[in-house]
């Protein structure tokens, strides 16, 4: 049967890379599915059509064509039984514009034509992937999850962005026979520049000493003191703990007496050993009508100390002067880049436009492992074509409840690699070479290093063909000259349980953009100490990991809050203000449904960008 699946492939013209291997998977296909050789090449020959493929026969594409033959046996059962109906875990069958459930519109409730496929079905695909479920579980009905509505609805946006369309609208102008061998249009491929990615796979973590705590402190401090002298604005730093009448200006650290919110215990200021011996003064803020302040924030604050005992605020100055950059202490040498064919692929743009999407985990529903939010954004992915796709963990979350039931027979490695790794080499395959992906992990990931900051996946671009790269946590990257930082930990929900304010009377209330401009300002993507408990600080590796050198032109910031995409202003003193996007994705999944994520068309400046939360 291998000669006969050998000759048919050479009747129609194809040339098998790997003879051998080739014919040993598709037997196995053939028998699996009872098909006749004919049958199995008139299967590659839509396969083929539909990805625009050349005619070698390559064993990297084995694996997407046997879902697409599962997909052909889902629709032939769907045919007899057309009352069965289970939501497929499949990214090529969501791809596919034959798809019942796509024609007719995502907005649609699902049709008893769009069933996905049999309790059967499902039994095979586990046996040849591996099962999940160690209690056998199978989807004899949609999941919650495919139940909702709604899909990809608008929930807000910045600026303006026609754009955002349903995948309806784009069936109703096509027609069906076309649709069935449509290619992807090509684009342009962004350049990529990784420019921040601390620790390295592999560090030494978990074994700071008290030394690595107290010089982390220190550096800060002495960081911003020097910044603010070297703007040439403020005075020579002063003791603040000593008395005096006259005004004074000192740099400090946000501190409490003892454990607790700063509105429950003294506020007290910790200067640098330079300039007070690491002495801590109590910090009077009677005087202010408007502050926001956090523990471990750095501060700079004019007042004066009559008494020797306590520091009477007059101003309060929280943001380091822009035109000043901090000194990270890092060597050019330390950034990559990760293409070492850049220049070739992406010549020197003219402007700096950049299309992205934006998506945090978890990836999967709490009442399964079928990863179907991340198969329904790689369809989305695959229609509106973004340059770059971000992708947050956690990936494999140790939150999930199959997880902490151990109810698991495959390893957390060997998940990563199935579900998340495997659905998006066939997203990159299927959208070809244009097709970019960033994944940063959390310290939720079960499969990675439970430590803050955090190294980045163990994956080789290369064998992803430089398309899929992993940055630490927190990273900074460059695409096509915009900048974007991210980080996983969830330090605006952190910043808002710890942080205290007063404004004026109709002053601003926009806390979100408030707890969001304390990163930039304070020039750290974990500004706060002591850290949460959830948060693993490993301080030997913050300084290089934590510090942002610069304001980024995309700040992401996954959080359990309300999702949002704004501008950020910051304002220095006789200073032209510096503007930044900054986005909550909000979560992909939530709970049994569906969540959010953030599609970003980035054009120029922050005021030319426009920006959308959809909810999938």
């Amino acid at each position: 049967m291998e000669e006969e699946i050998k000759a048919e492939f050479t009747r129609s013209g194809y040339i098998l890379d790997d003879e051998e291997e080739i014919c040993k998977q598709c037997l196995t296909f053939c028998i699996q599915y009872m098909l006749s050789p004919s049958d199995l090449v008139s299967s590659w020959d839509v396969y083929s059509l539909n990805r625009g493929l050349e005619l070698m026969v390559q064993t990297a594409h084995m694996g997407a064509f046997l879902q697409q033959l599962q997909n052909e046996q889902r629709d032939k059962v769907i045919a007899r039984e057309s009352s069965l109906h289970m939501y497929s875990n499949d990214v090529a069958m969501l791809l596919n514009d034959e798809d019942e459930d796509v024609k007719d519109g995502i907005l649609d409730t699902p049709t008893d034509k769009s069933a996905r496929a049999t309790e059967e079905l499902f039994d095979s695909a586990q046996k040849m992937r591996g099962s999940l479920f160690a209690s056998g579980k199978h989807l004899e009905s949609v999941t919650p999850f495919g139940q909702r509505k709604n899909k990809f609805v608008v929930q807000s946006t910045l600026n303006e962005h026609p754009n955002i369309q349903t995948i309806k609208e784009e069936h109703d102008h096509a027609n069906s026979e076309d649709d069935i061998i449509k290619r992807v249009q090509p684009n342009k491929r962004c350049s990529l520049l990784i420019n921040k990615s601390h620790p390295k796979p592999g560090c030494r973590f978990m074994y700071d000493r008290i030394e690595d705590k107290f010089n982390f402190l220190e550096n800060c401090i002495n960081n911003h003191a020097t910044t603010f002298v070297s703007s040439g604005r403020y005075e020579e730093i002063m003791d603040p703990s000593i008395a005096s009448q006259k005004s004074v200006f000192s740099v400090g650290m946000i501190c409490c007496e003892e454990e607790g919110r700063l509105k429950e215990k003294p506020i007290l200021l910790q200067s640098s050993v330079e300039h007070s011996g690491g002495q801590r003064v109590r910090l009077d803020l009677q005087k202010l009508n408007q502050f926001s302040i956090f523990p471990g924030q750095v501060v700079g604050i004019e007042g004066h100390n009559p008494s020797g005992h306590c520091l009477i605020a007059s101003k309060i100055v929280d943001c380091v002067p822009l035109s000043v950059s901090l000194n990270d202490n890092l060597p050019p040498g330390k950034k990559q880049a990760m293409d070492k064919d850049l220049h070739s692929i992406v010549p020197s743009q003219e402007s700096r436009e950049l299309s992205l999407i934006v998506a945090a985990g978890p990836f999967t529903t709490t009442d399964n492992l079928l990863f179907e939010p991340l198969s329904e954004l790689l369809a989305y992915a695959q229609r509106k074509q973004p340059q770059l796709l971000v992708l947050l963990g956690p990936f494999i979350d140790s939150d999930h409840p199959e997880i902490k039931k151990g109810s698991v027979h495959l390893t957390f490695d060997e998940m990563f690699h199935l579900q998340i790794l495997g659905k998006l080499q066939d997203y990159v395959e299927y959208m070809g070479s244009t097709a970019r992906v960033i994944l940063m992990p959390s310290v939720r990931d079960a499969n990675h290093d439970f430590v803050f900051p955090q190294p980045a996946f163990d994956i080789q671009p290369i064998d992803f063909n430089y398309q899929i790269h992993s940055v630490s946590n927190p990273g900074i990257f460059s695409a096509n000259e915009v900048k974007v930082a991210c980080c996983t930990v969830d330090i605006l929900k952190q910043l808002s349980a710890e942080e205290i304010s007063r404004n004026p009377q109709g002053g601003s209330k926009q806390r979100m953009t408030n707890l969001a401009n304390h990163i930039l300002k304070q020039r750290s993507f974990y500004p706060l100490y002591p850290p949460a408990e959830e948060v693993p600080l490993d301080f030997s590796l913050a300084w290089e990991a934590l510090h942002i050198s610069s304001v980024p032109d995309i700040l992401i910031l996954p959080s359990d809050l309300a999702h949002f995409v704004k501008i950020l202003s910051i304002e220095g003193e006789s200073e032209e203000p510096v503007k930044c996007i900054c986005v909550n994705p909000g979560k992909l999944a939530r709970g049994e449904g569906g969540g959010f994520f953030v599609e970003i068309n980035y054009k120029e400046n922050p005021d030319l960008a426009s920006a959308s939360v959809i909810q999938i």
